[in-house]
């Protein structure tokens, strides 16, 4: 049985490191694609060079076209224009609806039974548009957020309090970005609360902070944004779904009902495996959580209904 192939989209900053960190587990065929000719050709070479020294086979293609990716077992959607120092993750709707859009029918085609996993930001909104577009079963089409932005929560209590990334566990829901909603009373460190090792301003402190990652990475690199976190969150998902392992992370999945949120897409913890989104898990809010899952909720209906007026303008 040959190797699973996996298919990445966008060849640029997110899209190269994508595809590092997944020929470097050694277990899949990495197809990347962009529309900028020489560009997925030249990091896949680079890439297959690469092999020799740190000790994987180089099972990798560029390329700027479609069908090179067919019977795909996952598409990575990274393509899409990138934010820029104060622009708003809005401001990016309508150019990265239309190219999630064409992206979709492309690769949804060639490779019907494949998991889609949506990278490109306004991150619900798009992982919205790429199922109203490929008609998948929702099980079959999640997006990228919760595990970059527990990540970030994480990172920074791990800092804070001078102990190991891996005594910390954190939970994030909502939308991706300024409304996203971080269960400090689920969030421990070594098994404890976190509230029991940090006042409760520091903490809100480091909240913001989190809220605001992908914008102070951005006005700190001026030319470009986050990627060795986020693709790092990639693939740990892939790995989840295609090792069939069962792993409970914040992904951005379709709810029906659950957390009182119907047909929309949001931050939400799920169990992961070889069908992709296995099971929404349900935690107990308080009347605040509600409330802030709510505003949450409100902020990315808005942006998704803002997608298919645009959907529908364009097709007509």
């Amino acid at each position: 049985m040959g190797r699973l192939k996996i298919t990445v989209v966008g060849a640029g900053n997110v899209g190269g490191s994508v595809a590092q960190r997944l020929i470097e587990t050694n277990c899949y065929e990495v197809v990347l694609v962009d529309i900028v000719q020489g560009l997925p050709q030249g990091n896949a070479l680079d890439l297959s060079q690469a092999g020799p020294v740190c000790g994987y086979e180089p099972r990798i293609l560029g390329t700027n076209r479609y069908d090179e990716t067919a019977d795909s077992s996952v598409v990575v959607i990274v393509a899409g224009i990138a934010r820029k120092p104060g622009m708003s993750r809005e401001q990016l709707l309508e150019t990265n609806a239309r190219i999630v859009r064409s992206v979709v029918r492309e690769t949804a085609e060639r490779s019907p039974s494949a998991i889609l996993l949506v990278v490109t930001n306004p991150l619900d909104a798009m992982t919205h548009v790429a199922f109203r577009v490929s008609g998948f079963p929702k099980q079959r089409v999640l997006g990228m957020a919760g595990v970059l932005d527990s990540a970030r929560l994480r990172a920074f209590i791990a800092q804070e309090l001078l102990v190991s990334v891996g005594n910390v566990q954190a939970v994030v829901l909502g939308g991706h970005g300024d409304t996203m909603v971080p269960l400090i009373r689920y969030s421990t460190v070594a098994g404890r609360p976190v509230s029991e090792w940090m006042s409760k301003d520091r903490l809100e402190e480091l909240v913001k902070r989190t809220r605001e990652g992908g914008s102070e990475i951005l006005n700190l690199l001026k030319t470009g944004s986050a990627f060795y976190a986020p693709s790092a969150a990639v693939v740990e998902m892939v790995e989840a779904m295609l090792k069939d392992q069962k792993k409970i992370l914040p992904c951005c999945a379709r709810c029906e009902g659950e957390y009182g949120l119907d047909g929309l897409f949001m931050g939400v913890p799920v169990k992961l495996g070889a069908g992709g989104v296995e099971e929404i898990i349900v935690y107990d809010l308080t009347p605040e959580e509600k409330a802030a899952l709510q505003r949450s909720a409100k902020a990315v209906r808005e942006l998704c209904d803002q997608a298919d007026r645009l959907l529908k303008q364009t097709t007509k």
